[in-house]
């Protein structure tokens, strides 16, 4: 079996899960497109120009977009470069630029491929399906988040787009039943061609460490209680809320640190609330770091707290679990599909830092079974999500 794989980036929960999937497969090609602006906005005359997209697509060079460490045989990654000054979630048009520049690209390194599989309905499962056509080969798209809830609703162009590609697959994976819902009963797609597969976690990176050593590894002081927050800094994680909420919590208790790993367009706005708040000796900002690391930050913190306004399912989440860490958030997406109980975490309403900050007082002093989220998070490794996804191929492929 030969899979051609449309996505975003090959990096985090998409190479993940690739890097799993080529143990049962022959071959696998990733294609990701790439943006030259991307390149340009490094050089420091353009990076100071006011256009917020500037400041989003600086994230995505070359370097960031493909993560080859590691990488096996029979994966090839590539990508595919261009030039667009309008952001995916507003270029109509890109589905269709970029539906040739991947044909051309595909002849002229002469892949070949049995199945398409695309990570996103959007640019990618547009794409993807137009390409399946020319093709002749079986679609898969999964649908994570964004691309099924807010995307198909801006307006009946969108909706039309976003249709054709759902219209087009041969069968449609997405990571939580809130999605699931969504698809079915707003976009039409047929019960029996939706699967519900949630992400997952690497469990040869992401198990139970010892947390001194850790914190000594990283600088953390270990007399504190060090929440952890991993995630992108843009307005839908939520940030404000929590660090608001970290307000709260140090009414009642000061031994409490906050770190937040990321980096993102609102790292400026969030330093100054933390400043405003006079929060500055409680929460950090470490940046972004490499994903090889972060199962260190997770073994060294004593909770993991995700505040996101929406969410698919949120790879982090699985993660954090897998080492065992106890998960505080909010009720959105996917995520109480996975935290079921109050053994693996607490849960509250997405923009409520008085809850938020409840929850995680209420965290903090109760007694969690490390092991018994790990082992609970055992059902989540890329191993077996990665078995339910070659069980999809084999049946489009009968």
């Amino acid at each position: 079996m030969k899979i051609l794989v449309i996505t975003t980036f090959y990096r985090w929960f998409v190479k993940d899960l690739v890097d799993v999937q080529a143990k049962y497969v022959d071959e696998i090609h990733v294609l990701v497109r790439h943006n030259r602006i991307a390149e340009l906005v490094k050089l420091s005359l353009f990076s100071k120009l006011p256009f917020p997209y500037l400041n989003w697509v600086k994230y995505y060079t070359k370097e960031t977009l493909l993560d080859l460490y590691n990488m096996p045989e029979n994966v090839k990654a590539y990508l595919v470069s261009t030039y667009y000054l309008i952001p995916d979630g507003k270029n109509k048009g890109l589905g269709e630029k970029l539906f040739g520049l991947y044909m051309k690209y595909i002849q002229k390194k002469h892949l070949s491929f049995d199945l398409i599989h695309a990570h996103f309905i959007w640019p990618q499962g547009y794409v993807a399906a137009k390409l399946a056509r020319k093709f002749n080969v079986p679609l898969i798209i999964t649908a994570h988040g964004h691309d099924v809830y807010d995307i198909p609703f801006r307006d009946s162009d969108w909706f039309e787009k976003i249709k054709f590609a759902l219209d087009s697959a041969d069968h449609v994976i997405t990571v939580s039943n809130s999605n699931r819902k969504i698809l079915v009963e707003r976009l039409g797609v047929a019960e029996e061609k939706v699967s519900v597969i949630p992400n997952g976690f690497d469990s040869s990176l992401f198990y139970p460490m010892d947390k001194v050593e850790v914190r000594q590894k990283l600088g953390l002081p270990l007399d504190k209680k060090i929440l952890l927050n991993v995630a992108n800094l843009v307005p839908v994680k939520g940030h404000e809320f929590l660090i608001k909420a970290m307000g709260d919590v140090l009414k009642v208790r000061r031994d409490v640190l906050l770190v937040i790993v990321g980096d993102g367009s609102l790292r400026a706005r969030l330093d100054g609330l933390v400043k405003k708040l006079g929060l500055e000796r409680y929460v950090k900002f470490v940046g972004a770091k490499p994903h090889k690391e972060i199962p260190l930050w997770m073994n060294a913190a004593d909770l993991f707290v995700l505040p996101s306004l929406s969410e698919g399912n949120p790879t982090v989440m699985f993660e954090a679990l897998g080492v065992g860490l106890p998960f505080v958030g909010t009720a959105v997406g996917g995520v109480p599909e996975i935290i079921t109980s109050e053994d693996y975490g607490l849960l509250c309403p997405p923009a409520d830092p008085e809850c938020l900050a409840e929850k995680i007082l209420i965290s903090l002093e109760k007694e969690w079974d490390r092991e018994k989220i790990r082992r609970y998070a055992e059902q989540f490794t890329w191993e077996n999500i990665a078995k339910q996804i070659l069980r999809v191929y084999e049946e489009v492929l009968k």
